[in-house]
């Protein structure tokens, strides 16, 4: 099954779970994958999906086992090792990234739908990942919407500072990516 079939399947099975209207562009997770490489360290990737982003990441030369993936949807998870033998994949929510082991990470690349999130999620999912964060380490997120994709009160409480990127008009909707760090 091709990713456009099994992600309108899932789409439909599990809206919850699928919140974008379309997997991601390659140019958008080309985008989110810039700046890693093979000299990057330990990475998270947080809502892969069909792994359109992860493969990104891989092709920057960053090793295999320094990549760890956090899918909620079964569906995709397996997909995902059956398309990347070898991947730590987390079917397990983002917020579990210390109870799974993760620490010294340098990035954080985030598929999540962060704008459709309560506050109280952003918080979680983003302090667990500034915790599993090494000092100087970025969290990358895209977003669709014309604002920022983390609420104005969470960037606040964890004292993040946002730099607007890479704005990718060639995805389905257009897409915003932001790269947060501590301030």
């Amino acid at each position: 099954m091709n990713d456009l079939a099994l992600f309108l399947g899932q789409m439909i099975r599990k809206p919850g779970q699928v919140s974008a209207l379309a997997p991601s562009s390659r140019r958008l997770a080309r985008a989110m994958a810039a700046g890693l490489g093979p000299d990057s360290g330990l990475v998270a990737e947080l809502g892969p999906g069909t792994g359109k982003i992860t493969r990104a990441i891989l092709e920057t030369g960053l090793p295999r086992e320094n990549l760890t993936v956090f899918e909620l949807n079964p569906v995709f998870c397996r997909k995902l090792a059956a398309d990347f033998p070898g991947l730590r994949v987390e079917n397990h929510p983002a917020q579990e990234m210390q109870a799974r082991g993760l620490g010294g990470l340098d990035a954080v690349i985030s598929g999540l739908p962060l704008l459709s999130m309560s506050p109280r999620l952003q918080h979680a999912i983003l302090s667990a990942a500034f915790l599993a964060l090494k000092p100087g380490g970025v969290f990358v997120q895209f977003t669709y919407g014309p604002r920022p994709p983390l609420d104005p009160v969470v960037q606040r409480d964890l004292h993040l500072k946002a730099d607007r990127g890479t704005h990718v008009l060639v995805n389905m909707p257009p897409a915003r990516i932001y790269h947060y760090r501590r301030a």
